[in-house]
This record gives C-alpha cells, structure tokens and sequence, in this order.
C-alpha cells in the first residue's frame, strides 16, 4: 500500500479543512519543520556547554570574572619568581664597641722598705752587748733585764729578723723602719728600744716583768 493510500484511507477529522484534505503533503511537511525547529533551539540552549567540554584551552568567550584576574595575576606572579636570580639577603650590620681596659702602669720600686727589713743594710760591725748597750745609754742596773729580753728576742744577734712580722735586730722592733737611725745596728735598735721599754711598761725592770709572764713584749 502506497503512503498516499494511508492518506486517504484515514479517517476524516471532523473539523479538519478542506485544504488539508487535498493537500496531505503539506501538513507532513510543516510537522517537519516544526521538529526542526525544536532541534535547532534546544541546539542554541546547549551549545556553550557543550563547546567548553570539547575545548576547555579555547579562548574564553564569557565575561572575565574576579576569580579569572586573581588566577592571572597569580601566574604571572609565578613567572616572575622562577625567571628572576635570587640574590642573598644583605642585612645591616652593627658595630660593637668595647671600653678597653686601661693599661696597667708598670710597678716601679718603692723606697718603702719591705717585710723583714730586707732593704736596710745589716750591720756589719763588731762590738759586744755591754758596749753596745752602753753607747745607747742604758744603765748598768738595767742590763740583767735587757740581757733577759734580748736573749730571747734575738740572741743578741743585730741582724736578726722575723721572716713573718719583719720585726728586726736586738730588741725585734716593729716595723723595722720606725727606729731612727738603722734598725740593724745594735746601737740605735737598744736605744729605740728603751723608749718603747720606758713608755708601755715604765722601765726594763716593768718589761721584764711583762715577759716573764706572758713571753713577749
């Protein structure tokens, strides 16, 4: 059976217009163009999606959004870093200034004369105690308590001189430049040493006395 068979053998509408009962071809041929146009605008609706998955790397033909010009900006950040020579970081410096410690000045010699009298001349002299304690004016009656004393102090030696106190000669004066005179000479030592005698103890008899009792003077 012939497509035009199937035309006229199809019911009659009953409001269909009598063109269209004696032209079937045109009503085909608009139901044809109506799906076509259907097609072409469900086409227009889904082609920029469909062009952004086919080729994400073609240039864009949407408006430029913020998120694109950060996206720029950070890659054209990234070119710069990698191309450009990285120099060292030059810090500032800082001086530190130190006070120098003074110089110490040289030490020099003292005329003061040191512990045990070591920078007085020793007495080089000769002489015996009773000669020597009369030239320093001592009484006869005196000399059995000066004997007793120096014996002791010193053994009647006039260089004599403690290693510790420095006290030196006869009597072991203290210090041994406070006799006037030389502290080595058996002379002036007896005669500073009965103004000590005489004045912390009253005489040689008192000073005597005081070391028998307590072994020194």
């Amino acid at each position: 059976m012939t497509p035009d068979n199937e035309l006229i053998s199809t019911p009659v509408r009953p409001n269909a217009s009598p063109s269209n009962l004696k032209h079937p071809w045109r009503r085909r041929l608009s139901a044809v163009g109506a799906g076509l146009a259907v097609i072409g605008f469900s086409a227009a609706l889904l082609a920029p999606t469909g062009s952004a998955s086919a080729d994400p790397s073609g240039p864009a033909t949407a408006s430029v959004t913020t998120f694109d010009l950060a996206a720029k900006d950070t890659q054209n950040i990234t070119v710069t870093v990698e191309g450009a020579k990285i120099e060292p970081m030059v810090r500032g410096g800082f001086e530190v200034y130190v006070k120098p410690k003074p110089t110490p000045k040289p030490e020099t010699a003292s005329a003061k004369p040191k512990a045990g009298g070591s920078s007085i001349p020793k007495y080089t002299g000769g002489g015996s105690k009773e000669e020597w304690m009369a030239a320093a004016g001592i009484s006869a009656g005196d000399y059995p308590y000066v004997d007793y004393i120096v014996s002791r102090e010193s053994g009647w030696n006039p260089n004599a001189t403690n290693r510790s106190s420095g006290a030196c000669g006869l009597v072991q004066a203290l210090p041994c430049s406070k006799v006037p005179g030389n502290g080595y000479n058996p002379v002036d030592n007896l005669r500073w040493g009965t103004g000590y005698a005489t004045g912390r103890y009253g005489g040689w008899a008192g000073a005597y006395n005081f070391w028998r009792t307590h072994h020194w003077w």
